[in-house]
């Protein structure tokens, strides 16, 4: 081939790199995720999957895999993030492994209720965040629901901090899920999700802190005696996006992309909620004991817990800090009915 022809064959393929994509263009999004198939969560990703292929004129085509068959949550957030798979659904709990700033979120005792949790994600953190998530290498689809964390133990109910106290406890492997563990007096034992199970099993931890959905859908409740009702943290999902990959796509298939998600954000919170007295029904009918903490009782793992945010202050970096100042604001002003 002749220098000419090589300069031409060249040029030809730096242009074919650089040119927009075309209206036929397909794009292929894995979105993982370790929820288990038949739960509101794999609904909800199934539900999204059909309106985006649908709505991108079959552009776009939506793998979902469930139950943690590409990785526990913490993995396959790194996957998506370095642009392995396109699309992760997780805890922030995970997403925190590599976007720090979602901690905030995780402090526990920092909402009472769905509704201003609600309100202060939609309102004050998720605009703050869409840029952070960005400067990670993520983009920040849209929220969807794990709930309330509630304690899940072996041998007795926990009532008070000091019912912690030495106890073995499976911890999420995160900063502020290990601290909170250590101000209550107990042992926290970070282990993967995908690994509690067995741990359960093989008596290596004494108990756990979960959503009561994903407890019972994961089989968590069959190796625990005692479930007490505490909305210790409440923590909801994202599912984000690689950033390269969704910047590569087309201007109206990233519209796709956001608005679809957004747009089935309330029904994929309403439907967990929908169904909490029905799973603390199906925990009774399983023999697991049920009980409900007291306002006196919250009050003394509150007062327990305040000493995290302090250690989050200390620990975590500005931007982070400004968030949490952002919701103990947002909070406030919720609470004093000088928002709606």
């Amino acid at each position: 081939m002749s220098r000419i022809a090589k300069v031409l064959v060249a040029l030809a393929l730096l242009l074919a790199a650089a040119a927009p994509a075309r209206a036929g263009d397909e794009y292929v999004m894995k979105i993982a995720t370790v929820a288990p198939d038949n739960t509101p969560w794999s609904e909800l990703l199934k539900r999204f999957k059909k309106n985006v292929e649908a709505k991108s004129g079959g552009r776009i085509k939506v793998k979902v895999f469930l139950g943690g068959t590409l990785g526990d949550e913490n993995d396959t957030v790194i996957q998506c993030k370095r642009g392995q798979i396109q699309a992760v659904g997780a805890s922030t709990g995970a997403l925190a492994s590599q976007v720090p700033e979602v901690n905030v979120i995780e402090l526990p005792f920092l909402f009472k209720t769905f509704a201003e949790a609600d309100w202060v994600i939609d309102n004050v953190l998720t605009r703050p965040l869409e840029g952070i998530f960005a400067q990670y290498g993520l983009v920040l689809g849209f929220w969807s629901e794990n709930g309330f964390r509630q304690f899940g133990t072996k041998d007795r109910f926990v009532k008070a901090p000091g019912d912690l106290k030495g106890k073995k406890m499976r911890s999420q492997e995160s900063p502020i899920h290990l601290e909170m563990w250590k101000q209550f007096g107990a042992s926290p034992v970070p282990i993967a999700t995908t690994e509690v199970l067995t741990a359960l099993q093989t008596n290596t931890v004494d108990g756990f802190d979960q959503a009561v959905l994903y407890a019972i859908a994961a089989s968590w409740h069959k190796s625990i005696k005692y479930f007490t009702v505490s909305n210790h943290i409440y923590q909801p999902a994202i599912i984000a996006y690689n950033k390269d990959w969704f910047d590569k796509l087309p201007a109206d298939l990233q519209k796709v992309v956001i608005d679809e998600g957004r747009a089935i954000q309330p029904k994929g919170r309403k439907a967990v909620r929908k169904i909490l007295p029905d799973l603390l029904d199906v925990l009774r009918g399983e023999k697991v004991q049920v009980y409900e903490l007291t306002d006196a009782d919250k009050k003394a793992f509150t007062d327990a817990s305040m000493n995290v945010r302090k250690v989050f202050r200390k620990t975590q970096g500005k931007k982070a800090v400004e968030l949490l100042d952002a919701v103990e604001k947002g909070l406030a002003d919720y609470r004093a009915g000088k928002v709606k």
